[in-house]
Order: C-alpha cells, then sequence, then structure tokens
C-alpha cells in the first residue's frame, strides 16, 4: 500500500517557548522519544515521559494497558529528541493513533535554549 504525504495531518512544529509555557501550565505532555542510553547521558526536560520511538505505537495506545495515564488522545502532546526526525515521525505514529493535537518540538537542544528545565 502507498501512503502519501498529507499537509492536513502532518504535526506540525511548535515553538519551543511554546512548549516550555505549556508544559510548565500543564496543558501540553512532553515525550521524550530518544534511547535511553541518550537520556541517561543528557536527561530529559522536566516532566516529560520517556518513551523510545520503538516502542511509541504500543505504549501510546490509548487501549494498551502500559498506556501512562498522563497521555489520551484529547490531550496535547509534544515530543523531541536529538534532532527532529525521530520526533516527527513519533508524532506522526500519534496522529494515526488518533491523537488529535500532536506536536514535534525538535531536539533537547532546542527545549534547552527556549529556556526549558532538564532533569537528570
Amino acid at each position: 500500500m502507498l501512503s502519501f504525504h498529507r499537509p492536513d495531518r502532518d504535526p506540525a512544529r511548535i515553538d519551543p517557548r511554546d512548549a516550555v509555557r505549556r508544559a510548565g501550565d500543564g496543558t501540553l505532555v512532553l515525550i521524550d522519544v530518544r534511547e535511553a542510553a541518550e537520556v541517561s547521558a543528557t536527561g530529559r526536560a522536566r516532566g516529560a515521559l520517556h518513551i523510545p520511538l520503538a516502542l511509541v505505537k504500543l505504549r501510546c495506545d490509548p487501549g494498551a494497558p502500559d498506556c501512562p495515564p498522563a497521555l489520551g488522545r484529547e490531550r496535547a502532546v509534544a515530543l523531541y529528541c536529538a534532532s527532529g526526525g525521530r520526533s516527527q515521525m513519533a508524532a506522526q505514529a500519534l496522529r494515526d493513533l488518533g491523537y488529535a493535537e500532536v506536536y514535534n518540538i525538535g531536539g533537547l537542544g532546542d527545549w534547552i535554549a527556549a529556556g526549558g528545565a532538564v532533569e537528570r
């Protein structure tokens, strides 16, 4: 089956400053899709869930038994990785799962540059 680019369904980039603000006021759930070794080496955005890209479809399905309670198709979600490529793929996976408001922050460096806190 062919897959076609559909701009109306592609996850949008979010200004990292908006992501920091919305995560701070609780209107946005953050997901770090990097591998565990990357998170161990650099830390992660304060409050972010850690769900590696390979597990996004399994763990973020609201019908899955181990889906984090903070997630839901009605919640706004923003993802990041090291540079934005994996988070874009993960964001599309969430859209495919029916999440309505999904954003790609880019990389952890974008989060930090926007004043976002990191926890180790």
